[in-house]
């Protein structure tokens, strides 16, 4: 990956819906070679797809937490059986599993406290190995879907 590469991704992941036109005026290229290096990042995995960026308060999720989970490390399933059962959860927007103590990160939207709340008590503390969640509210995002960079 050259630096005319690096500036196409972060040409698309400013405006993904770019013309393959104007992502070349935009890289300084000619159509034909940016249409083939883009190809070429969505062939090699560079690129692993396109989608819109909602607002969650416009879809009635404007209250948002992060959830730390500790879990029972009873068996090795224990993490293949947490992982796949917080990834049925649809209001979990990002789980990252991490090094040392908590094991997981979970970033949850919901439509208001009680929401989280019934979602916390109901589907969260009954996850797969669980022994211990806490959790912080999140008071004001400052950087995000930031494109990363070059």
């Amino acid at each position: 990956m050259d630096a005319l590469d690096r500036k196409i991704l972060t040409e698309l992941q400013l405006d993904g819906r770019l013309t393959v036109t104007e992502l070349a005026a935009r890289v300084q290229l000619s159509v034909s070679p940016c249409h083939r290096r883009l190809r070429d990042l969505e062939r090699e995995g560079a690129i692993r797809g396109y989608r819109a960026v909602v607002d969650p308060a416009a879809v009635g999720l404007d209250f948002e937490a992060l959830v730390f989970a500790t879990l029972r490390w009873e068996t090795p399933d224990t993490v293949t059986a947490f992982e796949e059962a917080v990834a049925a959860v649809p209001h979990v927007l990002q789980a990252q599993r991490l090094f040392g103590e908590p094991d997981y990160l979970l970033r949850v939207a919901t439509a208001d406290l009680a929401a989280f709340q019934q979602l916390y008590d109901q589907r969260l503390a009954r996850l797969p190995g669980v022994q211990r969640l806490t959790s912080t509210l999140v008071m004001k995002n400052v950087v995000q879907d930031r494109p990363l960079p070059e």
